[in-house]
């Protein structure tokens, strides 16, 4: 049931997003014979500050919280996965030299060292986007080293090392595709800390910039009217709040399905 129910808020979510593409510049439309007008039947979520539908601007941060989650954990994983890969199947001075920077990376906080990267890079959608892929390689390098080096000695490795297979064929046709299971459980994980850590970037004010619209900075604008208009907090709070939690539920999800002795356990 938790399943099914974490799948539907996922699709809505890819729904609101898909559909943010048909709406026009009424999201962004200002409006003041309509502010902080209250949800009805009119407008289903109410009006902002400026009189723009709450509805509309909830759906165009569906859409920026998708685009920044999907960027940011597709180029972490591909820079990720081939330095955790590339440094476990060489071994030696590679793997310690890349080892002690994926450490020096690890050492900071990540979302502090988000923060400080967006407020050097300025604000902005695509510089959010590169201070959050900073931060995030360093999980699937991780991860993608300790399969590795689980593999490289298996028989069809050493099979393909003494046919003379080239190191990158060994990577993408016998060495990913045995770490893809594990890469996807982190990549959901990393799905909902990017959508996360944009809402906070944008509520800092290091993110997306009005009139664009980002659950981050829509929670920042409606705390100032937050006695008055509870709204304006409430649906992109609640909207960030579900999605994260419905993300995760299906990365564990995901990851007990994937374990298989574990499964055979619970059903000893």
């Amino acid at each position: 049931m938790i399943g099914k129910f974490s799948f539907l808020l996922v699709f809505l979510w890819l729904l609101m997003a898909v559909s943010a593409f048909f709406i026009g510049e009424g999201a962004n439309q200002v409006n003041l014979n309509l502010l902080l007008t209250p949800p009805g039947s009119e407008h289903l979520l109410g009006t902002d500050e400026l009189g723009r539908p709450l509805l509309q601007r909830v759906v165009l941060g569906a859409q920026t919280s998708l685009m920044v989650a999907l960027s940011v954990v597709v180029f972490s994983a591909m820079i990720g996965t081939t330095i955790g890969i590339v440094s476990a199947y060489y071994g030696g001075w590679i793997d310690r030299v890349l080892t002690k920077i994926i450490d020096v990376f690890l050492a900071f906080p990540g979302l502090l060292l988000a923060i400080a990267l967006a407020a050097v890079l300025g604000p902005g959608i695509e510089n959010v986007i590169f201070a959050l892929v900073v931060v995030g390689w360093v999980g699937f390098a991780r991860l993608a080293r300790a399969q590795t080096l689980s593999l490289r000695s298996r028989e069809h490795i050493l099979a393909a090392k003494a046919l003379a297979v080239p190191n990158y064929r060994i990577f993408y046709r016998h060495l990913l595709p045995l770490i893809l299971a594990p890469l996807g459980v982190e990549a959901t994980f990393g799905i909902a800390g990017a959508v996360i850590a944009e809402a906070g970037l944008s509520f800092l004010g290091l993110g997306v910039q009005p009139p664009e619209a980002s659950w981050g900075n829509m929670i920042k604008e409606g705390t100032r009217y937050l006695l008055v208009a509870p709204h304006l907090v409430l649906a992109p709070g609640i909207a960030l709040m579900l999605l994260v939690l419905a993300v995760n539920l299906l990365g564990d999800q995901l990851r007990d399905y994937l374990d298989v002795k574990g499964r055979h356990q619970h059903k000893a």
